[in-house]
């Protein structure tokens, strides 16, 4: 058992206390309490039960996630003794960290980082999407950026993010936390943009899917946290941002900054896709 867990939950950290058993994967709740920043077993039993519970609502079997379990630990001088554990299947580690602490950094990056994976897997498992090429994916999720920002700007606003320049101000905060602090303005210029072309539009799908990541999120924490003013809408967007950025390098990803620029905007692809569906008009 680690006595400096990691700082972050990541592949490489809940990866590194992954076991097996017959080709089955679980953890043990006594190592992943520790990485979670739950120094106290006894607090982190306390966070297993609401797990539990969340998993009963799903309809969820709790026996096939839930494991109770005796394992045997050193007390020095070579000797052993027993003592109580649980085996977790991932599913039970995805509902500990969703029911977590979330004043906990290592929690709030683990809700991120978990809810990220699902993401992906969502676009994974919708019909035909690996197939896509790469000028329908990013079609795709610009269409759900589009969307998600609007979502997005409706809870800013309940939040007191009210007027055109708020609501940049609020935007510019999740670009930097995501982008590593550049600016909006920083983007646009490193993208060699006009100033009427839109940054999204110039995206490829990787990071459009990053920003699609920053967007969905920041829309739920603050709903979930009930911001009540700009600064803290502002705050809670930049540190999204930058959760969602640290789970790209967690995953081993490249940076949103240093993605290439795709050769078409979106605006192309669409005028083109118009056009071939509308086919030649005659003379």
């Amino acid at each position: 058992m680690s006595q400096n867990p990691p700082s972050s939950l990541g592949p490489q950290s809940f990866e590194a206390i992954r076991r097996e058993d017959e080709g089955a994967e679980f953890w043990l709740a006594r190592e992943l309490g520790p990485v979670l920043g739950y120094q106290d077993y006894r607090n982190f039993v306390a966070v297993i039960e609401k797990a539990k519970i969340a998993c009963r609502q799903a309809r969820s079997e709790i026996s096939d996630h839930f494991g109770d379990v005796t394992i045997m630990v050193d007390i020095g001088s070579g000797a052993q003794r027993e003592i109580r554990d649980i085996r977790l299947s991932r599913y039970a580690c995805y509902l500990i960290v969703q029911n977590g602490d979330p004043s906990k950094p290592v929690i709030a990056q683990g809700q991120t980082y978990f809810a990220v994976q699902t993401r992906r897997q969502e676009l994974q498992d919708q019909p035909g999407f690996g197939a896509l090429s790469e000028d329908d994916k990013r079609l795709m999720l610009r269409r759900e950026m589009a969307h998600h920002n609007t979502a997005l700007a409706s809870a800013a606003r309940q939040a007191g993010v009210e007027t055109p320049l708020d609501y940049a101000v609020f935007q510019d905060h999740g670009y930097r936390g995501l982008y590593g602090g550049r600016s909006q303005r920083d983007i646009h210029a490193a993208k060699g943009l006009k100033k009427s072309q839109k940054i999204l539009d110039h995206m490829g799908s990787t990071e459009l899917a990053a920003n699609l990541f920053r967007a969905t999120q920041a829309e739920d924490k603050l709903r979930r946290d009930g911001a009540s003013t700009r600064a803290q809408a502002n705050d809670i967007h930049r540190d999204v941002g930058r959760r969602v950025r640290a789970t790209i390098a967690d995953l081993g990803g490249v940076m949103p900054e240093n993605l290439p620029a795709p050769d078409t905007s979106i605006g192309q692809l669409e005028r083109r896709r118009a056009k071939a569906v509308k086919g030649p008009t005659d003379d």
